[in-house]
């Protein structure tokens, strides 16, 4: 029997509100300037201006997406450690990805490129390896569930056809739209297992699939996924040096104070530490890699 829908079952509903989405992820990098000049020449977003740290803050409108804290002495991380895979920028639709492609094959950017099922995705790094997904969803109305997992794939994506999307008149140097957010964090994790207790019994993310071998991909709300938590060159390992280049932290926003008192509630009886932060609190995966949660506003 076809047990396809267009719609997750009841069973893939998380212990957290559908109202979520990611805020800012904060990277550290050797370069600041050099690296917000790839955030704004070649990535599309703005300069929005800098934190009390001295950190550089890029987004779209008002909104911060990426924050850039530099450390000329940060080394390189070394490979197979636990952290950042990739950080992913969604654009609101097709026609704005297709803007980002002409302008990454312009400058000769070296990418990838895949086809999900449920997004079209592009592929890159920044100068200082920190992964980088730019991906527009296909309509939720398209996404296909088997029970409470979602129908993913990665098959090749066709950037001849994405190319014929480009609007007509919009100029190579076109920012992002308004509407690009970050869509997901994708992470290396030590082991399948406790990443599951964590990010699932503890935070309250619901499975969306375990079909792709060494990893799991969690959301809220019926979304494909908010967290991708992968072991493919990171299984067994620990996190990288502190001074390393990479993730120093990224915002998980819930609607309102009340959704964050429940997840905190929810980790510390779980036995999880969390540290208090203006209007919310940080946490560490097994691995150190550290979520704030706050409220929206």
């Amino acid at each position: 029997m076809n047990t396809l829908s267009a719609a997750p079952s009841p069973a893939a509903a998380s212990a957290l509100p559908a109202a979520l989405r990611l805020g800012a992820v904060r990277l550290r990098v050797r370069d600041a300037a050099r690296s917000a000049a790839f955030y704004t020449g070649t990535v599309g977003l703005a300069l929005l201006g800098k934190g009390e740290d001295g950190s550089l803050r890029l987004g779209v409108g008002h909104e911060t997406l990426i924050e850039l804290v530099g450390a000329p002495d940060a080394h390189a991380r070394p490979a197979g450690t636990t952290g950042l895979f990739h950080v992913a920028l969604l654009v609101p639709d097709r026609p704005a990805l297709a803007v980002v492609l002409r302008r990454l094959v312009a400058q000769g950017v070296r990418l990838g490129a895949s086809d999900h099922l449920v997004s079209e995705a592009l592929y890159l790094d920044d100068p200082d390896g920190n992964g980088i997904e730019i991906y527009r969803d296909r309509p939720e109305s398209d996404w296909r569930w088997d029970r409470a997992t979602i129908e993913m794939a990665t098959h090749p994506l066709d950037l001849r056809n994405l190319l014929a999307d480009v609007p007509e008149g919009v100029p190579l140097d076109a920012p992002m739209p308004e509407g690009t957010r970050v869509g997901h964090v994708h992470l290396q994790v030590g082991e399948l297992a406790r990443a599951r207790h964590f990010y699932v019994d503890g935070l309250g993310f619901a499975i969306t699939t375990e079909r792709y071998p060494g990893a799991l991909f969690v959301s809220a709300g019926g979304y494909h996924h908010h967290l991708g938590l992968n072991i493919w060159h990171s299984r067994n390992s620990g996190a990288a040096p502190a001074n390393s280049v990479g993730l120093v932290e990224y915002e998980v926003v819930l609607p309102d104070a009340a959704a964050v008192d429940a997840v905190r509630a929810r980790l510390t009886a779980a036995g999880e530490a969390v540290t208090a932060r203006p209007h919310g609190f940080a946490v560490t995966d097994p691995w150190g890699t550290r979520a704030v949660i706050r409220p929206a506003g």
